[in-house]
């Protein structure tokens, strides 16, 4: 048994937001925990960055209508595990880029729905590949999370046009990380991320499960790894940034 070194996450926020790439990587990257915290009352508002146009082995799909399948698998795993707002921002799959627009995108978001949590992909990691979209979206997040979403002279059209306010994000918490510092226990949240991403039936092949296995195993064996020295069965862990104040 390891000595655990992480620190554990009880509390669940009143809202929360996953700030994510492609349909699927959300369920990937923190569906336990938002299962888990969906059923204890909070918000949950997805923002999916790209329409997954790429994203596929199969020759026969065409970029629009893969783009087309992988929304409406976004859309079921949303309701099955009952995510309330899904924001749906439709760049194209391997395009993306930290413009500006897409920062004022992120920004909207955070101030329309003011999560006090936000979930996205860890730009910083450099042990092992990362798609270039997961690092345009991680540092577009950050960004707009500060000081972009709290401050009011920047994007002030969307305060004077829209009526949206400036909106102080409490934590922002990063998957895919080199080194974690926290960690959910997501035992009662972990059967809840595998049929949501299960959902996502066009990227199951793509998974690289090995034979006889399950995409279920898969998932359970890495959280059964990361609760190892802990008083829980599974758990997802993260790196935090909190805001001071």
């Amino acid at each position: 048994m390891t000595t655990p070194t992480l620190d554990i996450i009880t509390k669940v926020p009143e809202r929360a937001m996953v700030v994510f790439a492609h349909p699927d990587d959300a369920e990937i990257g923190s569906g336990g925990v938002i299962a888990r915290w969906i059923a204890a009352g909070c918000e949950v508002t997805y923002v999916l960055c790209t329409n997954g146009s790429a994203g596929t082995a199969d020759r026969a799909l065409t970029p629009a209508q893969l783009a087309e399948k992988r929304a409406a698998e976004q859309r079921a795993a949303v309701d099955f595990m009952g995510v309330k707002h899904l924001v749906m921002l439709g760049y194209p799959d391997g395009g993306l880029e930290p413009t500006r627009e897409f920062l004022a995108d992120v920004v909207r978001a955070i101030r329309a729905y003011r999560p006090h949590t936000v979930f996205t992909h860890d730009p910083y990691r450099i042990k092992g590949f990362q798609h270039r979209d997961h690092r345009a979206v991680g540092l577009t997040t950050t960004d707009a999370v500060y000081p972009f979403a709290r401050d009011h002279l920047h994007f002030p059209d969307q305060i004077t046009g829209e009526g949206l306010e400036p909106h102080k994000v409490r934590e922002l918490w990063y998957w895919g990380m080199d080194e974690p510092d926290v960690i959910v226990d997501v035992t009662d949240g972990v059967d809840q991320q595998i049929a949501a991403l299960i959902r996502h039936e066009s990227q199951v092949p793509g998974f690289n499960v090995p034979k006889g296995e399950t995409i279920g195993n898969r998932v359970k064996a890495r959280a059964r790894e990361l609760a190892n020295g802990y008083a829980f069965e599974y758990g997802a862990a993260f790196r935090r940034l909190t805001a001071r104040g």
